[in-house]
Parts: C-alpha cells; sequence; structure tokens
C-alpha cells in the first residue's frame, strides 16, 4: 500500500509561478514512476509530465519550456516547477504513482492517486 499527497495549489496571474509537491509514502517501490495529471473543467484528465525509474522526464507538449520536474529520491517527493502559467492551465492537478508504468499518459497504469491540489490562473 501507499499514498501520495499533494500540495502546493493556488491562484496567480498570467505569467506567474507555483510549485507543486507530491509525496509518496508507504511501499517504497511505488514511488518508482510518478507523473502529474491535470483535468480542467468539462475535460479529461490529461497527462502533464512524468519521471520514470531511471529518472527519464516527459512532459506535455503543450507544458513544454513552462514546466519542470525535479525529484527528492531521499523522501520520494516529486515537485512539479509551473513558470509562465497561462489561463488554460487553470485545473485540478493530480499525482499518481506505481511501481511501473509503461504508458506514462494513460491514467489506467496507475494505482496510487493523490486527492488533487487545485491550480488557478486568472487576471
Amino acid at each position: 500500500q501507499a499514498q501520495v499527497v499533494e500540495s502546493g495549489g493556488d491562484s496567480v496571474q498570467p505569467g506567474g509561478s507555483l510549485r507543486l509537491s507530491c509525496t509518496v509514502t508507504g511501499d517504497r517501490h511505488t514511488g518508482n514512476c510518478i507523473g502529474w495529471f491535470r483535468r480542467a473543467p468539462g475535460k479529461e484528465r490529461e497527462g502533464v509530465a512524468f519521471i520514470d525509474t531511471y529518472g527519464k522526464i516527459t512532459y506535455a507538449e503543450s507544458v513544454q519550456g513552462r514546466f519542470t520536474i525535479s525529484k527528492d529520491n531521499a523522501v520520494t517527493t516529486l515537485y512539479l516547477q509551473m513558470n509562465g502559467l497561462k489561463p488554460e492551465d487553470t485545473a485540478m492537478y493530480y499525482c499518481a504513482a506505481d511501481a511501473g508504468v509503461d504508458l506514462w499518459w494513460d491514467v489506467q497504469e496507475y494505482h496510487y492517486w493523490g486527492q488533487g491540489t487545485q491550480v488557478n490562473v486568472s487576471s
């Protein structure tokens, strides 16, 4: 068993920055692969960024160059630094974790999910 907890969501103006945190506790292998997802009102949950067992990072095209992942392996915490935020980034952001993931963008690949943290970008 494992638990996933996100934090850091807030309301910011366009162009602003936020850093989200995701901490995975419990089974030590669950944090091998961690992904960030988001769901905007009226839309499906979509993958934002992902880090695999080997530290390889993948970003969705929509956030490439603006969002950055970093991981503290000592405490299995993943950070999502979001710069240059746009109104279309407004969403509930979720962290998901599992021991192994083949298709990082597929929500079905992850057994452990956090409750989400809300990000609002508006002027």
